[in-house]
């Protein structure tokens, strides 16, 4: 019962807040303008600040450990088909492309992974290293490929090395790793104001979210629903069983540390891969199609997998 709770509470916050941006475009209150504004506001202030507000608290060392290299497996299989099928199958360039590897691959390990985590795990952690390796590692290299995609400039090493450290996202995750490792006490002066524009990332992803729903293509009007489709069960399907066969029968994970890891995987697409398909103006109705459908499919994918599993 306490797991039923747990998801349906996770999976509640996130459609009312979802709906209330619907309702407002709906009304007229705001425009599809809002949606641009919104997104850039969370992905160059909201965003970087919760990042190092979550970060800088997190158990590091306890982290990295095996839940870390299931969860990491799993990303890499289905990013990997997914990176391969948009390119030589669906013909997409090199950034629409690494945008179709995020919608497979990227959890939810924020907005919908934490609460989850706390009501169905009983264990906040549990998403940590999800969180490291995806701001880590898989945004930056993310971020580099859309980042030269888009100025169309051949990449020199300096360049590459560098551009993480420009994208405010990265620096945020950054800054609160630096700040976790060394175990240095944040001043409130400093930490109040952060953890005040921390406010502004979920709730501005979200009613960004609904926005487009309102005002934007349609759920389905994206015109690759085949794409959409292979996407989804990628991400909702095959991500969580490659998470279970490296946990359970290469790692022996068992009980709930095998949970935890497949639960994590079967999370549904983060919609800051929205804001981020919104920021570099790519694939944005195909990003958004997975993220509604994971989100709205994962409550079954996850009560299963907490069924089976717990």
């Amino acid at each position: 019962m306490v797991g039923v709770i747990g998801v349906l509470e996770g999976f509640g916050v996130i459609t009312v807040v979802i709906a209330v941006g619907f309702v407002l475009a709906h009304l007229g209150v705001v425009t599809l303008d809002y949606q641009w504004m919104l997104s850039r506001l969370v992905f160059f202030v909201g965003s970087p600040a919760l990042l190092f507000s979550v970060l800088s608290e997190v158990d590091v060392a306890g982290a990295l450990s095996q839940a870390l290299v299931a969860n990491a497996v799993s990303v890499v299989v289905v990013a990997a088909i997914a990176l391969a099928l948009a390119r030589w199958r669906w013909r997409r360039g090199w950034g629409d492309a690494t945008l179709s590897a995020l919608t497979a691959g990227y959890v939810n390990a924020g907005n919908l992974g934490l609460p989850i985590a706390i009501y169905v795990l009983g264990d906040a952690s549990a998403v940590a290293g999800a969180l490291l390796l995806q701001l880590l590692v898989i945004a930056p290299l993310a971020f580099v490929v859309l980042d030269q995609s888009g100025s169309g400039e051949r990449p020199t090493v300096l360049s590459v090395l560098s551009r993480p450290f420009r994208n405010p996202v990265t620096v945020g995750a950054l800054i609160g790793v630096v700040v976790a490792v060394s175990g240095v006490s944040v001043p409130r002066w400093v930490a109040d104001p952060i953890d005040l524009l921390a406010g502004l990332a979920i709730p501005g992803m979200l009613i960004a979210f609904g926005i487009s729903l309102r005002l934007g293509p349609k759920p389905g009007a994206s015109g690759a629903g085949g794409q959409v489709a292979v996407l989804s069960m990628l991400k909702l399907v095959i991500q969580p069983l490659v998470a279970y066969v490296v946990a359970h029968l290469l790692l022996g994970l068992d009980g709930s540390a095998l949970l935890a890891v497949v639960v994590v995987a079967g999370l549904p697409t983060a919609q800051n891969v929205f804001v981020t398909a919104v920021r570099y103006d790519r694939a944005v109705p195909v990003v958004r199609d997975v993220v509604f459908a994971t989100t709205v499919l994962s409550f079954v994918t996850i009560l299963t997998i907490a069924a089976l599993l717990a």
